[in-house]
């Protein structure tokens, strides 16, 4: 079975910065697209960012200029660097993976809180 683990989360500052990481138990190329969503209390996941088998990249309006998804060297490991944190960027964040033949996997999530 697939597994996705995230890590990276905590509390920051407006303004500041923190890099999540998910790591993989598949080496990224296996899978078709890989991308970070989020939950806020109250609110339903959304997206943040993707990036596909051949790098192509989306990001959600919300992050765009400020959030940047990429694949790590290790080759089974997927970032998101997010800058310019602001308070409502406050979520669980959750890591996604779609497979070549339409199996989509997550992880557990990690918490990214921002004070103002």
């Amino acid at each position: 079975q697939v597994q996705l683990v995230e890590s990276g989360g905590g509390l920051a500052q407006a303004g500041g910065s923190l890099r999540l990481s998910c790591a993989t138990s598949e080496i990224v190329f296996s899978f078709n697209a890989m991308g970070w969503y989020r939950q806020a209390p109250g609110n339903k996941r959304e997206l943040v960012a993707t990036i596909t088998r051949g790098g192509s990249t989306n990001y959600a309006d919300s992050v765009k200029g400020r959030f940047t998804i990429s694949k790590g060297s290790a080759k089974n490991t997927v970032y998101l660097q997010m800058t310019s944190l602001k308070p409502e960027d406050t979520a669980v964040y959750y890591c996604n993976a779609a497979s070549l033949y339409g199996n989509t996997y997550w992880g557990k999530g990690t918490l990214v809180t921002v004070s103002s």
